[in-house]
């Protein structure tokens, strides 16, 4: 029997190996000419973002029992914690154990992000050939992908803050109470772009996984919690300040020693140590550290958003997912 060069035999008919080689053809040749249209969108880059965000929302809320485990657990940890650190004490044991309780956050909030790896890599083929075929920006991806996070991050911050905050007896400022709140939100916000930035870069969970841990632990080793700016050595000292969760320690002690009236230590009657003289024993400053820390994390953030556009554009121009 005899075929022509399609693979189809002379009965008009194809064997199912022949089929099967015959749309992979296909759809390599398909994804290939979407590949060089030129940037003709049927949409601005606003309303494409717009769209994206309604498309995203919809897609968090369909995995809502994601959703409600994150809240279940972000609220049961401010209780919980906030049960056990019920009512710090003044004094230098109390200032410790505060210190010792935002260090204790940072790890918390960043060692449980990891859980919506998965989704973000399943999500990432389907949106890059949606952007190779010409549907989308890359560019309005990325800012709608970035944008949809943020109130369900903020109800998350809301949950963890408000029992913790008040049950241990912080700063106890309205005030206050929101730079702290502020402070969560930044945290898991960041947290959450670095899973969006390497979810972009790793070919898998399991990579994804590894490496996503290596990188936080070794921002939390540097963040100046476990070892001083002093210690570290010459050579390692830019992990410091590259850290992402050195400004937002920093914050929480800003946050509770600075302009504080408590006195941490007395001798004779006398007060001895202050909330300001922890602040400069660990040589941060004042209002305007405050500020300058929230700017940092955000710039953190704006960058990691950065890198993932750069790796998402760059695999998309590549054609590195390109399959049958």
């Amino acid at each position: 029997m005899q075929q022509n060069k399609c693979g189809e035999s002379g009965s008009g008919k194809f064997t199912l190996q022949q089929l099967f080689q015959q749309s992979k053809v296909i759809d390599v040749e398909v994804i290939s000419i979407g590949m060089d249209i030129t940037c003709d969108f049927a949409n601005s880059g606003l309303r494409e973002t717009m769209i994206l965000i309604h498309r995203f929302s919809k897609n968090i809320l369909r995995t809502k029992e994601l959703f409600a485990y994150r809240s279940i657990q972000m609220l049961v940890s401010g209780l919980v914690w906030g049960s056990v650190f019920c009512n710090l004490k003044d004094g230098l044991v109390g200032a410790e154990e505060r210190v010792g309780l935002f260090a204790f956050i940072l790890t918390f909030m960043l060692s449980s992000t990891t859980e919506a790896l998965p989704i973000f890599l399943q999500e990432r083929d389907i949106r890059m050939k949606e952007t190779s075929s010409g549907s989308y920006r890359v560019s309005s991806y990325t800012i709608a992908n970035g944008l949809v996070y943020l109130p369900f991050l903020l109800i998350l911050a809301i949950l963890f803050a408000m029992p913790l905050y008040w049950l241990i007896g912080l700063n106890r400022n309205f005030s206050a109470f929101l730079y702290f709140l502020m402070l969560i939100w930044l945290i898991l916000y960041t947290a959450n772009s670095v899973v969006v930035c390497f979810s972009a870069l790793v070919p898998n969970f399991i990579v994804g996984n590894l490496m996503i841990a290596g990188v936080i632990g070794s921002f939390l080793l540097f963040s100046g919690y476990f070892v001083s700016k002093h210690e570290i050595p010459s050579y390692w000292i830019f992990m410091h300040y590259i850290s992402p969760f050195k400004y937002p320690f920093e914050g929480f002690l800003i946050h509770e020693f600075s302009n504080s009236k408590k006195c941490f230590e007395y001798l004779f009657g006398a007060c001895m140590v202050r909330g300001e003289d922890i602040l400069k024993e660990a040589e941060l400053g004042g209002e305007n550290s405050r500020r300058k820390n929230v700017g940092l994390m955000m710039g953190f953030i704006l960058v990691s958003m950065f890198i993932s556009y750069a790796i998402l554009r760059y695999r998309c121009s590549q054609g590195v997912i390109l399959k049958a």
